[in-house]
């Protein structure tokens, strides 16, 4: 059976204090590395996303505005 290009699937185990390990391919293909924080989203009905690292600067822009900068104070 093949996969679409750029579509991956694993599996994982919940541990007893709810962790989980990230397999080493997955970190490998998204650059995760260990001290990374990384973003949860859920939906009660679609299920869990962990998006990419770069969510964090898009969510960012969105919140703080992408055109703005930082004024100095003086």
């Amino acid at each position: 059976m093949s996969r679409p290009k750029g579509k991956y699937a694993w599996s994982v185990t919940v541990g007893a204090k709810g962790q989980i390990v990230i397999p080493k391919e997955a970190r490998e293909i998204f650059g995760i590395a260990p001290g990374d924080t990384l973003l949860l989203l859920g939906d009660r009905t679609k299920g869990i996303a962990i998006p990419p690292k770069s969510t964090f600067t898009q969510l960012g822009a969105l919140v703080f505005g992408a055109d703005e900068t930082e004024a100095e104070e003086e």
